[in-house]
């Protein structure tokens, strides 16, 4: 009977990580098992313990990996260009990481542990979010805008992309590139004639 090839610990780490993200994606956080991802990876539990102290630990290492590959496909996308192209291949470039990368999106898109701090998708809307938020505030005061308000936009924008994305692993059309077509000319159209000084439509009611 041959023996198992035995890994070096890079690479066994490397394949922790890649069933524990295909876990995580399956079952979530909660509904995952130390037994299940040792099982799968066909090792003893106290080797996973080794290499990350349990479970939690794990999750945390999958999640932030997650994050740095995605604020880095959407820097690397907002790095050049006029104001609407950025938008544009921001969005088409984080709705290809929802269509390419299915188990880090669905880890992502799970609620995290509070135990874990925070993480998830919380933490990816607001690294993302701060990135894009950048761009608005230069382009916001190069047109005479506030740059202070720039945050609630790029907020908006991030979070509707993320729901959109998330609509999309359901139904999985059109194709990206038409969503992300539809989705940046809404938030283009609608930045493109934002008020200087939007007024509430509503007034507040005065207290008796």
């Amino acid at each position: 009977m041959a023996s198992k090839k035995r890994l070096t610990a890079a690479a066994r780490r490397a394949q922790l990580i890649e069933i524990g993200r295909s876990v995580f994606a399956e079952r979530g956080y909660e509904g995952s098992s130390v037994e299940e991802i040792a099982g799968r990876a066909d090792i003893s539990k106290p080797i996973l313990y080794e290499h990350f102290g349990g479970k939690e630990g794990l999750y945390a290492v999958v999640v932030d990996r997650e994050i740095e590959y995605v604020v880095a496909l959407i820097a690397t996308a907002i790095g050049s260009g006029t104001p609407r192209d950025r938008i544009q291949a921001a969005t088409l470039a984080f709705l290809t990481y929802v269509k390419d990368h299915p188990d880090g999106f669905a880890v992502l898109a799970h609620d995290s542990p509070i135990h874990t701090g925070d993480g998830g998708m919380s933490s990816l809307l607001h690294e993302v979010a701060t990135r894009v938020g950048d761009i608005f505030a230069a382009a916001f005061k190069h047109s005479g805008y506030s740059p202070k308000h720039a945050p609630i936009y790029a907020h908006a924008l991030v979070g509707m992309v993320t729901f959109v994305g998330q609509w999309w692993t359901e139904e999985r059309k059109p194709s990206v590139e038409v969503v992300a077509s539809h989705l940046s000319a809404l938030g283009w159209m609608g930045l493109r004639h934002l008020p200087k000084k939007p007024e509430p439509l509503i007034k507040p009611r005065r207290k008796k």
